[in-house]
């Protein structure tokens, strides 16, 4: 294993992740510290870094310095993007960042920034047609896909920092700002070309700490269950209210809104104008956020080298692998749970009568069954349905997580639990209820037939006859041990199925 670092110095804020990387390419973070020293403020008068701006910066990254040294990093993968790029004192900060913090930073193309933005969300979402749109302090890029194939990108100069200086000499109010940068914004997308031939079909993936805050302030408004940024859909009701909101109070009052982030509550105004002109130019409607971007983009380029030239085809698999390694589970185990609990999906459909999509559900559910145990082997079911709530499941929506939670939590002792139910009323309906206590079913079974870790149960064959289901195991030894523990299994089965169950 090692243990490496990745910096991220924005033209607002820098951003310290530190990572542990196994050699299969697996990874987990483990710590993160972020700052804003606003190193690309007051730029646009001369283009270049103020000195004042220079030793906020650097007082930083001592910082970030001092963590890597004591959590033992090996190695620190520290890059810059549009401030510096831009900067005409470029060279002589990069030697005072050299000889007071001893870290080395990478200046960023703009076509690098925004490679490694479509890499970080490529590898971590499960969206077939996307256009990504991050506005970062200094910067604005805009990158399609379509089908996982890299269609289009563009880098414009401004950002949030930029859009807000721009007009900031002028006197306007608000909601004149607002106009000015809307206006000059729409300007610049008229002159991007190919983004009059995006597929109408495609859905807009937010990234960056404009859309964090966004996601976070929705969130507080809803009074949303969930802490999990990635995947979060922002609508078009929510954004509308959130802009209109911003637009008519002053910074003070900005900086007590309950998610925003005082680093950004002048600037962030001026980044929703811009996410708003952008929805209406493009006549897009939700909003996904994406938790990865820029420096998810760089850990997949070093733990999982052949994402430079292709992307992770299955990102739903890598990130249960991922997650499954590191709390140390059986891999070959935790695949024959999910091979059986997959066979026994369809085998029942009959009865069950669920949608294809609902075999999502299924698979993490029996991936992550076992994480549990790593916890605590008593009850070990509500601990592993706690790890699927908590953890960050790349391609997988937020309705499919809680739902595989409560698919993992279902044990033969109690039913699920109605007051932990109602918190998600937003995302579940009655009728997934059912759908919960049958997959629940077909999980506790399919588990129960490797009870022994042998294995010995390669297949199930279901025959339904009457008001019985006759399940007949295909083995390759003594599965006595299996059969039996399945059989307990009854009582559940026909109380959910209505049929009576019998194993062989």
């Amino acid at each position: 294993m090692e243990k490496i670092a990745i910096i991220d110095l924005g033209s607002n804020t820098a951003r310290l992740l530190l990572v542990n990387v196994k050699e299969n390419g697996y990874f987990q973070i483990f710590d993160q510290l972020k700052e804003a020293p606003r190193l690309g403020e007051g730029m646009e008068r001369d283009g270049f870094l103020k000195p004042q701006r220079i030793q906020a910066t650097i007082k930083t990254l001592k910082l970030f310095r001092k963590l890597c040294d004591s959590n033992g990093i090996e190695r620190i993968f520290a890059v810059a993007t549009a401030a510096v790029r831009r900067a005409k004192n470029q060279r002589s900060f990069l030697d005072e960042v050299s000889a007071t913090c001893g870290i080395r930073l990478r200046v960023l193309t703009a076509e690098e920034e925004a490679m490694y933005v479509y890499r970080g969300v490529i590898n971590s979402m499960d969206i077939p047609k996307g256009i990504i749109l991050e506005i970062g302090g200094g910067s604005t890029k805009i990158v399609y896909y379509n089908r996982r194939n890299l269609l289009n990108y563009e880098t414009l100069p401004f950002g949030a920092i930029t859009l807000t200086e721009l007009f900031a000499q002028e006197g306007l109010s608000p909601q004149e700002h607002a106009e000015k940068v809307e206006e000059f914004f729409t300007e610049q997308l008229k002159r991007i070309e190919w983004l009059k031939d995006v597929d109408p079909e495609v859905q807009l993936i937010g990234v960056g700490g404009s859309f964090r805050n966004l996601c976070r302030m929705t969130k507080i408004m809803k009074k949303y269950p969930l802490r999990t940024i990635h995947n979060y859909v922002v609508n078009d009701t929510d954004f509308n209210h959130v802009y209109d909101l911003l637009k008519t109070l002053d910074l003070d009052r900005k900086k007590k809104i309950k998610g925003l982030s005082s680093g950004r509550a002048d600037i962030l105004p001026s980044a929703f104008v811009a996410i708003n002109a952008f929805k209406k130019y493009m006549n897009l409607g939700d909003i996904i956020i994406s938790g990865s971007g820029l420096r998810t983009g760089l850990l997949f380029n070093y733990a999982v080298p052949t994402t430079v030239d292709k992307p992770i085809s299955d990102v739903l698999t890598f990130s249960l692998n991922n997650i499954i390694n590191f709390y140390g589970c059986n891999v070959e185990h935790t695949e024959h749970v999910v091979n059986l609990s997959v066979q026994l999906f369809k085998q029942l459909r009959v009865l069950h009568k669920f949608p294809r999509q609902y075999l999502k559900i299924l698979k993490v559910a029996s991936y992550l069954y076992e994480t549990g145990k790593k916890v605590e082997f008593y009850n070990f079911e509500k601990h592993s349905g706690y790890v699927i709530l908590n953890s960050n499941i790349y391609g997988l929506s937020h309705r499919d997580m809680v739902l595989a939670s409560f698919v993992a939590s279902n044990t033969a002792i109690e039913d699920i639990n109605l007051i932990d139910w109602a918190k998600f009323r937003d995302l579940l309906t009655d009728e997934d209820l059912d759908s919960v206590r049958k997959m629940g079913i077909i999980l506790r079974i399919a588990y129960a037939l490797v009870r022994s870790m042998s294995l010995v149960v390669t297949g199930i064959n279901c025959d339904i006859l009457g008001d019985s289901v006759i399940m007949k195991t295909e083995v390759t030894g003594d599965a006595t041990l299996e059969i039996n523990s399945a059989n307990e299994i009854g009582a559940d089965f026909r109380r959910i199925f209505k049929k009576n169950l019998e194993i062989l």
